[in-house]
């Protein structure tokens, strides 16, 4: 009885009950309706300004409607990364726009890939379409960059610097004649001046002024006039 005792109390031992704690990983906070509208204005500004340089930045290996193709299912995959938003009235419309511009863009790719230029006329076309509803979806939404079209960034050339260097050299002449015209009035005046000497103005000064000093000499060369 003593040993049933005894191994009835070793037989309830402790169990290693290892508590598993199981890990939730809360997903990230829905964007609000402004913050989405951010984020995705940033997207396709990036986007459009790229599509709008793809005509003269083509390459030999992807034509530029390949090009523009991998660059709008590219901005679709990105907006829909930033998933719905908590305002969802009208997130839908713009959400479904986005995934057939996406659709519409792939098939332009894949037509450009073959070379089949009769098919790409038409995959174009409703990836035209496409892009007009998405864009009208967008501006409905709030969006602003995403509801407008492609365009390449603007480039500033030197047109203006040298357009300044010209007006400068013009007012630079313009600055000349006014240098030269004291000149020519310097060089007129000895030619009065021998004139108005001879007349005779001169020497009567001189016999007011310098009558004094010099009378004996001024007298002897102007003849009787200076005695009397």
């Amino acid at each position: 009885m003593a040993a049933l005792l005894i191994a009835g109390c070793g037989g309830g031992g402790s169990s290693d009950s290892s508590e598993s704690t199981a890990t939730t990983t809360s997903a990230p906070a829905a964007l609000s309706r402004a913050e989405l509208i951010v984020q995705g204005d940033a997207i396709c500004a990036e986007v459009n300004a790229a599509v709008g340089s793809v005509a003269s930045s083509s390459t030999e290996n992807s034509s530029p409607p390949s090009q523009a193709a991998d660059l709008y299912s590219g901005m679709v995959a990105s907006l829909n990364n930033l998933g719905t938003p908590q305002e969802t009235d009208g997130y839908t419309e713009f959400s479904s726009a986005a995934e057939e511009l996406a659709k519409a863009e792939d098939e332009v790719k894949l037509a450009s890939e073959r070379g089949d230029t009769a098919g790409l006329e038409a995959v174009e076309s409703s990836a035209s379409s496409a892009l007009t509803s998405f864009q009208s979806a967008a501006s409905e939404y709030g969006f602003k960059d995403c509801s407008e079209g492609p365009s390449a960034p603007a480039t500033s050339g030197p047109s203006s610097e040298s357009g300044e260097a010209e007006v400068g050299g013009e007012e630079a002449e313009a600055v000349e004649p006014e240098v030269v015209e004291p000149e020519a009035e310097a060089e007129a005046a000895p030619e009065v001046a021998p004139e108005t000497g001879g007349a005779g103005g001169t020497a009567e000064g001189g016999g007011t002024a310098g009558a004094p000093e010099g009378g004996g000499s001024t007298g002897g060369s102007s003849g009787g006039i200076g005695p009397g």
